[in-house]
């Protein structure tokens, strides 16, 4: 099946993937490579031997010409809105694919065997990064490194540290503290927490965050600030007024995740100390952690992560259609799961990557699978297992390439309890009047932290 082929080159990396924690980078031979049968960001150019995967083109940067889009703060615009599923992968076909499928996936179809369902379109590999990222990351291929235990990365800033990541860790600071996303957000979303039986428990979030590092066309070192978040809470009402505001760094072992939470209740500020890991994400009705948002977030001290392998698998993509404004909430949360026409799936290549929890750490999660776009190395789907080896909970993160901010936007996250029969449709923006608000100037730091809780709360 082409689903479990690996890659040309991936027995050297998975070789050398087994190194300890050092000063090395991407090995010399590999470094001539980007740009060339490599992408400036380090997936292969190539497609795949089906031509089910396209080679890369990256004929776009920004707002393709055939698109009218309106600008930032607009819901997005489909650039395929007249494509057809190629397929439809069902409980009946599945063994068909199911090499292509991630455990999550083929968890749900068992699940809900009458209703589960994923369209598949053509894959596209379209849009592209601009230059200043792609200088970024050559850069990084001979100077960055792990350091303090693969808590914390020396390097540049704007762009990917390890194009060609050679340990689990390196692979995991490209999908999480190096993501190349929006410099600044700004935006109202809804939260629904769909029960098993069907009804929903609503929440609703006005979040704004600051990414210094990623303002467009800018390189620096990994110094400072990484980013910054607030988040005011608009529902559920017995929770309006709250605050949750932080920074991150750098460097997770010398400089951690400063958090701080007002409570509109006694009007006060106080710090929240260690806030992540395993933590119960506010607003979320213990649904998701606070690692998992974005599928992994924060510190991956409490892992030993692996490079698995690389995979061609179906994942959602160009997830257009998802975030219309035309799409009402009545339509898209059907019981069990997501309503599966409004999806859009894509075969495409990712890294997979695995952490197992280190002995006398604790988590909810013994284990934790992400599945890497290769293309984007933001991790598009992850399942996770109990401290019994059972898996439990499944999640995907719906992205598309948003034009104003030139980079991919993490739109609506779905979070499955295989358990309880529930889910989590995470950042829905379809019935807000506005869509995410992107690369807006005027944020700063001062708009974050202790200070700017209180002025927000009064």
């Amino acid at each position: 099946m082409t689903g479990s082929k690996q890659s040309p080159g991936w027995a050297l990396t998975l070789l050398l993937g087994c190194c300890a924690i050092g000063t090395v980078n991407a090995a010399p031979e590999d470094i001539p490579r980007l740009g060339k049968d490599l992408t400036c960001l380090g997936a292969e150019k190539a497609g795949n031997a089906d031509g089910s995967i396209p080679a890369f083109s990256g004929k776009w940067l920004g707002v393709p010409p055939h698109i009218d889009f309106k600008g930032t703060g607009n819901h997005p615009v489909d650039p395929y809105p007249d494509e057809k599923p190629l397929f439809v992968i069902t409980a009946q076909n599945i063994a068909q694919y199911s090499d292509s499928l991630s455990d999550g996936q083929k968890a749900l179809f068992k699940l809900y065997p009458a209703t589960y369902k994923m369209p598949v379109y053509p894959s596209h590999r379209d849009f592209r990064v601009n230059d200043a990222v792609c200088r970024a990351t050559q850069e990084n291929a001979s100077v960055a490194r792990l350091v303090d235990d693969g808590e914390g990365v020396v390097g540049k800033t704007g762009g990917t540290p390890f194009p060609v990541p050679r340990s689990g860790l390196e692979l995991l600071k490209n999908a999480s503290t190096f993501t190349l996303r929006a410099w600044t957000e700004e935006y109202t979303s809804d939260n629904a927490y769909v029960l098993k039986d069907g009804n929903i428990n609503w929440g609703r979030v006005h979040s704004r965050n600051l990414a210094p590092a990623l303002e467009p066309g800018k390189i620096g070192d990994t110094t400072g600030n990484s980013s910054f978040y607030l988040n005011e809470t608009l529902l559920p009402q017995r929770d309006k007024g709250e605050i949750n505001t932080g920074t991150e760094f750098w460097n997770d072992k010398t400089e951690p995740r400063q958090a701080w939470r007002y409570d509109p209740g006694t009007r006060r500020v106080r710090q929240s100390p260690g806030y992540g890991f395993d933590m119960s994400f506010p607003g979320s009705g213990g649904s998701i952690t606070v690692d998992e948002v974005r599928l992994f977030n924060g510190s991956g001290q409490r892992y030993d992560w692996k490079i698995v392998g690389k995979r061609e698998m179906y994942i959602p993509y160009n997830t257009y259609r998802l975030h219309d404004a035309k799409l009402k909430y009545a339509n898209l949360l059907t019981p069990g799961h997501i309503n599966p026409d409004v999806m859009r799936y894509e075969r495409h290549r990712v890294w997979e990557l695995e952490g197992t929890l280190k002995p006398g750490f604790r988590h909810l999660y013994g284990k934790r699978k992400l599945y890497v776009d290769e293309d984007t190395w933001f991790p598009m789907l992850a399942d996770n297992y109990d401290n019994r080896g059972e898996l439990w909970r499944t999640s995907m993160v719906n992205y598309f390439y948003a034009y104003e901010s030139q980079a991919q936007q993490a739109g609506v996250g779905l979070y499955y309890d295989l358990n309880a029969g529930s889910y989590l449709a995470f950042n829905l923006i379809n019935e807000q009047r506005n869509g995410y608000l992107l690369n807006k100037p005027g944020f700063s730091p001062r708009d974050f932290g202790p200070e700017a809780a209180r002025r927000f709360g009064q």
